[in-house]
């Protein structure tokens, strides 16, 4: 998809591995990207397998799939840089919680509106009906932008069982959370209708590291595309700068 490509920015020392979340597109996290790459951070923004090409290509991955993809892209960015930060949306953050736990040296998570707190057993009952009456697509959960003039590139439906993975995924989370022990700027939209705020104040609670919050009044899920994306790009800057050791 036009839009979609993966993005790759030059720097250094430090590095920061921003990553999109499910049925977007790093198209979601240009602006982000794009601010650390100015602040002289070496930047990763890859691409998600199943992302950004056709639903049909989502179908064919999982959770495992895109936790894979994440591992090696961190991998390859820390191999070129003395620190790394990791930023994510919505399951992007959830994949930056998962790195945290596996990599203790990571030095910090930026997480906006992070997937994190189990949805119950009435979503997962749902779609494993879904699933199992051969429901190939359901509505997807992308553009949930409130300025009318941004449009997320995303998928407007996505199968089930790849969305099942998620969920299933954020049981497994639940255990790791307190082992997370680097600093974390959490970032949560007060209007969010993927993923409700208070997945934010669960991780938030849960992780053992420090914590920052920021709160945002006028944007929806995908702020990093929303009114108030530019004091979310000059905050975590300031936070991946504070924590990687640059000032």
């Amino acid at each position: 998809m036009p839009g979609a490509e993966p993005v790759s920015i030059g720097g250094g020392p430090n590095g920061v591995l921003v990553v999109h979340g499910f049925s977007g597109t790093p198209q979601s996290m240009l602006g982000l990207a794009q601010a650390f790459g100015s602040a002289g951070f070496a930047v990763e923004l890859p691409r998600l397998p199943g992302h950004g090409t056709s639903v049909d290509d989502l179908a064919t991955t999982t959770f495992g799939d895109w936790s894979e993809a994440v591992e090696r892209a961190y991998e390859e960015l820390a191999a070129r840089c003395q620190r790394v930060v990791v930023a994510g949306l919505s399951m992007g953050a959830t994949l930056a919680a998962g790195l945290a736990v596996r990599h203790p040296e990571i030095a910090g998570l930026v997480v906006i509106n992070g997937a994190f707190a189990p949805l119950g057993p009435a979503v997962r009952d749902g779609l494993e009906q879904a699933i199992a009456a051969g429901v190939a697509r359901i509505p997807g959960p992308g553009n949930d932008v409130a300025d009318p003039n941004e449009t997320e590139l995303a998928y407007a439906e996505v199968p089930p069982p790849a969305l099942l993975s998620l969920l299933l995924a954020l049981d497994v989370l639940q255990e790791e959370l307190s082992s997370i022990r680097c600093p974390a700027l959490v970032i949560t939209s007060d209007q969010d209708h993927v993923v409700p705020p208070a997945s934010s104040e669960h991780f938030a609670a849960s992780i053992g590291g420090p914590v920052e919050q920021m709160r945002l009044v006028r944007s929806f899920h995908v702020a990093t595309l929303d009114y108030e994306r530019a004091d979310l790009e000059a905050r975590a800057v300031a936070f991946a700068t504070r924590v990687t050791g640059d000032r």
